[in-house]
């Protein structure tokens, strides 16, 4: 059984890496002239969730939530047929 270091050895550099990236990604978006979309308020929802998970939900799953449609109706018609990553917000 891998203990708390030896993941630390495996995913530090990595995970290291990917929150750099995420960072850099906002300080881009901030710089920027122009209102951002439904998806920049979307992605602090989901950094939230991670740094501050519900004690049922793992963070990979509270992340994941904060990105999902939580709506029963089903969509009058289909729109795009790609995906946006986040849910738009209805007016």
């Amino acid at each position: 059984m891998p203990t708390k270091k030896d993941i630390q050895d495996l995913y530090f550099m990595d995970s290291r890496f990917k929150l750099l990236d995420i960072a850099a990604y906002l300080d881009r978006v901030d710089r920027h002239e122009g209102e951002a979309d439904f998806r920049h308020p979307a992605f602090s929802k989901a950094v939230e969730a991670m740094l501050n998970p519900p004690t049922d939900k793992t963070r990979a799953q509270a992340v994941h939530l904060a990105f999902s449609d939580h709506s029963n109706e089903p969509a009058e018609t289909a729109g795009l047929q790609g995906a946006y990553g986040a849910v738009p917000v209805k007016a």
